[in-house]
Parts: structure tokens; sequence; C-alpha cells
């Protein structure tokens, strides 16, 4: 049972890290290179990500430098900016793309704040489903006779407190992202 809640603890912690990549790609207003991560850039024939094809520099809060290896790639990294949801647009000068992060208006930092919250809920819904899972998963090790209906109880109070533990982690990290959006 033992190596059962682990796996289960393990699902729980990926949905936590998938929400802390996804709010690690939301914009807070300052230039932060991970709003690039998602982004893919056409390199010969292959959608690769742009950390791949040149260096990425933060020379000021509000200013995203694109370096690529490659003069060739230019045109690929502001077209693949400019079709990406990043909403700001590249300027090109023949050496290097800057991306000028505006100031958010009040109305947008709501805005994200809310995409935060909801992120958040829908990550607490996938934990709350993974610890169902392991009480179903007991139950049934309960009626085919592997465990005894204390052991079943134990281990759903044990998914119970880890279930807990992650909701917690989930709500410090929407609070956190949320003061940092929220911040002018």
């Amino acid at each position: 049972m033992q190596e059962k809640l682990k796996g289960y603890e393990d699902k729980m912690n990926k949905s936590l890290e998938v929400l802390l990549g996804d709010y690690s790609s939301i914009r807070a207003g300052r230039a932060n290179p991970h709003v690039l991560d998602k982004i893919k850039v056409d390199y010969y024939g292959t959608p690769t990500p742009i950390q791949q094809v040149g260096n990425i520099n933060v020379p000021e809060a509000r200013l995203i430098v694109i370096q690529p290896w490659e003069k060739s790639l230019l045109k690929a990294i502001e077209r693949a900016i400019l079709t990406s949801d990043l909403g700001i647009n590249p300027t090109n000068d023949g050496n290097v793309i800057r991306l000028v992060f505006p100031e958010l208006t009040e109305e947008r930092r709501k805005d994200l704040a809310k995409d935060v919250k909801k992120k958040g809920e829908s990550t607490k819904v996938a934990v709350r489903n993974i610890r169902r899972d392991a009480n179903d998963t007991f139950k049934k090790m309960e009626k085919a006779g592997e465990l005894s209906e204390d052991d079943r109880k134990l281990g759903e109070e044990k998914i119970q407190k880890i279930t807990d533990k992650m909701i917690e982690k989930i709500d410090a990290a929407i609070e956190t992202k949320t003061k940092e959006i929220m911040t002018v």
C-alpha cells in the first residue's frame, strides 16, 4: 500500500509542477524569459523552442533581447512570436529581436489574476480526482481481500493528508502569483 500511496503522491506533485510551469509563462508586467518557453520556431522545417536557436537576455526589467545564432532565423523567430498568444510585437533591427513589455493595465492585471485562480482551481480538481482514484483502488483491494478494513481506512486517511498538503501548496502558489501580478 505504501508504494501505491507514493505513486498517487507523485501524480499530485506532477499536477503541481504543471501548474507552476503554467504560472511561469504568465507575464506579470516584467520581462521573464519563461514567457517564451512554449513558442516554437520553424528551424529548417522542424518546430524548435526559441531557447535552442539563440541567446535570450533580459537587460532591463521590461525588455527581452533574443539573439539568434543564425541571422536567417530572425524572420522565423519574429513570425513565431507574432503568431503566439504573447501579445507583444517584436522589434527586429537585423541583428537581434527586442520584446518590450508594456506596463500592465489594472484591468489586464485583474484578468490575469482570474486566470491564475482558474488554473489553480483546475489543478485542485485534478488533485482531488487523484485522491478519488486512490480511495477507489483501496476499496477494490479490500473487496479482493488484499486489504483489511482498517488498512483501507488508514490508506484513505493518509491520502487525505497528502491531498490537504497539495491543496495548501496550490493555494500558496495562487497567492504568490496573484501578488506578483497585482504588484505595480
